[in-house]
């Protein structure tokens, strides 16, 4: 079953000779539990396709479906609960808050949603994540793997059925990138949940199940990690 399907989505802005078309009737499904890599140049239209996806922006024409449910037929108020509770979003720029410690920070988002917090789940992320002996630490007190970790926990704590990376590595060196891939590959496994990760780094996108190429705003599926054309 296809936990994501992306539906001719095209998106402009401006109008007349200054408009620029960033996505060109984009489709494609995924489905529930892979691993998907999106790469890209810088202004290739995947982060206007990521932002298509997690419902942080409109498209000009097209649809989104999550899990069989139309997001952009949702309302304001129904698609922010509805983003907070299936989607999980992890930055490059990790984004947590400071003053929270290691726990605080996984949790938050269940809080935002005035829900009770699973402790028993929360132990098992700490556990996964090899957080527990940071749990009481704050974002200063940790390295940039350390960091992204507690941003994935953050991800997860909400058992969203989609998790959305945007460059996840990005701000770190090569040995805490294989581990956060590993992780997230880890982690799509044991919780079953679809991964889209945007990449410009064409090694690190060989890790996914499949690799989506995004070039002038069109979309080319490149299909499983091994393939050719990105060697």
């Amino acid at each position: 079953m296809d936990l994501l399907e992306v539906r001719s989505i095209s998106k402009t802005y401006g109008s007349g000779e200054a408009a620029v078309h960033a996505l060109k009737e984009v489709s494609f499904s995924v489905p529930k539990g892979e691993f998907v890599a999106v790469v890209g140049e810088s202004g290739s239209g995947k982060s206007t396709l990521l932002n298509m996806m997690g419902a942080l922006d409109t498209a000009t024409s097209g649809r989104v479906f999550i899990d069989g449910k139309d997001i952009f037929a949702m309302d304001d108020s129904k698609l922010t609960v509805f983003r907070r509770r299936n989607i999980g979003f992890i930055f490059q720029a990790f984004n947590l808050i400071p003053e929270l410690n290691v726990e605080q920070n996984i949790m938050f988002p269940v809080l935002l949603d005035y829900q009770k917090p699973d402790k028993r789940y929360l132990e098992e992320l700490l556990s996964v994540l090899n957080l527990k002996e940071r749990r009481h630490h704050l974002p200063g007190q940790l390295s940039g793997g350390q960091q992204q970790r507690v941003a994935i926990g953050r991800a997860l704590m909400t058992r969203p059925s989609l998790i959305l990376a945007d460059e996840p590595t990005g701000n770190l060196d090569s040995k805490n990138s294989s581990e956060v891939i590993a992780l997230l590959k880890e982690t799509s496994k044991i919780y079953e949940q679809t991964i889209i990760m945007i990449t410009h780094n064409q090694s690190i996108a060989q890790s996914a199940d499949r690799i989506l190429s995004v070039s002038d705003g069109v979309i080319t599926d490149l299909g499983g990690a091994a393939n050719e054309k990105l060697s």
